[in-house]
C-alpha cells in the first residue's frame, strides 16, 4: 500500500507521526468527498482541488491514530474536548436570545507540545499541515484554518504563542451539526492557554474559539457552540442567554435517563456548514429585521412587533427566534418537573418553527423527524444551523432500536446514504486528561 492508493473510492495517505509510540508510519484512510464543520476544499501544494477533507474521524474501518508516549513525554498534554447537541434555541446565539446546549460524551482527542522553534505542525487522520506562529488570515486554508485561526486569534489577544506539535483524534461525524469546528477551536485554545500559561477562563477561550472561526475561517457562528464546548458538565445542560454581553452561563441538571428514556442523535450523512451561504443568510436576515424594528437584536422584542414588518420574510425569521426563546424557557421547566412528554412537545414545535420559519430544514432532516414521531418518539427535530447536520430524537429507552430501526429503512426508501443513529449523554467540557 503506497501514498495516494485507492481503496474503494478512499485515499490511503502515509504520514509520520511525532507523537505516535515509536513514532510509527501510520496509515489512515481520509474520505474524498467528506470535510469538517466548515465544509473547507483541501487543496495540494500545486492548488489542486482535492476535494472535502475529513479531518476526523477517518472513514469507517479506518486504523485509529494511537497516541503514545515519546522522547520528552512529560511536556506532552492530552486534552478531551467534546462536541455539543442543541436541545433548543436554535440560531438564538446571535439573535440576543437564550440557547440550552449539552456538551455530549462524543469530541476530539488533543494532544499537544512545545516546540523550540516558531513553526506550528498539526496531524490529523493521516494531513499534516505546518504554518509559522506569526500566521495571518488566507496564509491556511481547509481543515488547517481552524488551528491556524485559533494560533492567529490567540496572538491578536495578545498571548504568546510558541510552536507546538498538535495531534487530533475525533470520534465525532464530522459535518453532522454536533460542533465539531467548535470541539477543534477550542481544544486548541485550550490547549494552547495551557502551555503558554495565560490563565484564561472557559468564556474567554470560547470567545478567542469564535473569533478564530469568524474572522479567519469565516464562518459567522454565535457563540453557543463555544461555551457548551467549555462550560459542559457531566448531567447538566448549559443554559446560554446572549441577551447580554458576554452571554451569562448557567448549567442546568437534567436528566432523561432515570426516566428511562435516550437521547438519540441521527446524523442524516447531508454535510452542516456554518461557511456556507445559508447560515450566513440567516444571520444577514436576522440582521436586517433587528434594523427595521430598531432594536440590537431580535429577542428584544415581543410577538406585537411582527405587525409592523412588511416583509414576510424578516417577519417569519423573527417569529421564529421569539417563540424559540419561549420555547428554551419552557423545556427548562418541563424537565426540571419530569414531565418529558410535553418536553417532547416542545422540541417537535421547534423543528416546526424551523423548517417553516426560519427554513433550515433539510428533506433528509424532516424524514428523520416525521419517521422517529411515526416509531413512538416522545419528540424530535434538527439541531445545529441546518441545512443538513444531525436530527435528535427523544425516545423511551426500549423503542430506541426500532426507531433507528424505522429511521434507516425511510432513508433507504429514499435511496439516500444510511444514517449514523447513536444515543448521546451530558458529559464534562474541556478538560485536561494527561
Amino acid at each position: 500500500m503506497q501514498v495516494g492508493d485507492e481503496v474503494e473510492g478512499v485515499e490511503v495517505l502515509l504520514q509520520r507521526h511525532p507523537l505516535l509510540e515509536g513514532a510509527e508510519v501510520v496509515a489512515q484512510v481520509v474520505g474524498v468527498g467528506r470535510g469538517l464543520g466548515a465544509g473547507e476544499r483541501a487543496r495540494t501544494s500545486r492548488g489542486g482541488d482535492r476535494g472535502h477533507v475529513c479531518i476526523l474521524p477517518v472513514a469507517a474501518g479506518a486504523p485509529t491514530a494511537r497516541l503514545g508516549r515519546v522522547n520528552g513525554a512529560e511536556q506532552v498534554q492530552q486534552w478531551s474536548v467534546p462536541g455539543r447537541v442543541n436541545l433548543v434555541g436554535e440560531h438564538l446565539d446571535y439573535n440576543g436570545g437564550a440557547s440550552l446546549p449539552i456538551a455530549i460524551d462524543k469530541g476530539f482527542t488533543v494532544k499537544v507540545r512545545p516546540r523550540p522553534d516558531e513553526t506550528v505542525n498539526v496531524w490529523s487522520a493521516g494531513q499534516k499541515a505546518s504554518f509559522p506562529v506569526s500566521v495571518q488570515p488566507g496564509d491556511v486554508q481547509g481543515w488547517a484554518a481552524y488551528v491556524a485561526g485559533t494560533v492567529w486569534a490567540a496572538r491578536e489577544a495578545g498571548h504568546r504563542v510558541g510552536g507546538v506539535d498538535l495531534v487530533l483524534d475525533s470520534d465525532l461525524p464530522s459535518g453532522a451539526g454536533l460542533s465539531s469546528s467548535a470541539a477543534l477551536t477550542c481544544g486548541v485554545a485550550v490547549s494552547l492557554d495551557s502551555l503558554g500559561d495565560w490563565q484564561q477562563g472557559p468564556t474567554d477561550l470560547a470567545v478567542l474559539a469564535r473569533r478564530a472561526e469568524n474572522d479567519y475561517v469565516g464562518a459567522p457562528t454565535g457563540l453557543m457552540d463555544q461555551l457548551a464546548v467549555m462550560h459542559g458538565r457531566r448531567g447538566h445542560a448549559v443554559r446560554v442567554d446572549t441577551a447580554t454581553e458576554p452571554p451569562s452561563v448557567e448549567v442546568v441538571p437534567i436528566d432523561w435517563e432515570s426516566a428511562g428514556l435516550v437521547l438519540a442523535v441521527i446524523a442524516t450523512g447531508v454535510n452542516h456548514s456554518h461557511a456556507d451561504g445559508g447560515y450566513a443568510d440567516r444571520h444577514a436576515e436576522s440582521r436586517r429585521a433587528a434594523e427595521a424594528l430598531g432594536v440590537e437584536h431580535l429577542a428584544q422584542v415581543g410577538l406585537d412587533a411582527l405587525v409592523t414588518l412588511d416583509d414576510e420574510t424578516l417577519k417569519a425569521r423573527t417569529r421564529h427566534v421569539l417563540t424559540e426563546n419561549a420555547r428554551v424557557k419552557a423545556f427548562v421547566r418541563a424537565s426540571a418537573d419530569g414531565s418529558w412528554a410535553q418536553a417532547g412537545t416542545i422540541l417537535t414545535a421547534s423543528h416546526a418553527s424551523l423548517r417553516d420559519d426560519y427554513q433550515v430544514s433539510a428533506a433528509e432532516l424532516d424524514v428523520a423527524v416525521d419517521t422517529a414521531l411515526e416509531a413512538g418518539a416522545l419528540g424530535a427535530r434538527m439541531t445545529g444551523g441546518g441545512f443538513g447536520g444531525s436530527a435528535i430524537a427523544l425516545v423511551e429507552r426500549d423503542k430506541a432500536a426500532a426507531m433507528a430501526s424505522a429511521v434507516e429503512a425511510a432513508f433507504e426508501h429514499m435511496s439516500w446514504k444510511k444514517p449514523q443513529v447513536f444515543p448521546v449523554s451530558p458529559a464534562d467540557g474541556a478538560r485536561r486528561t494527561a
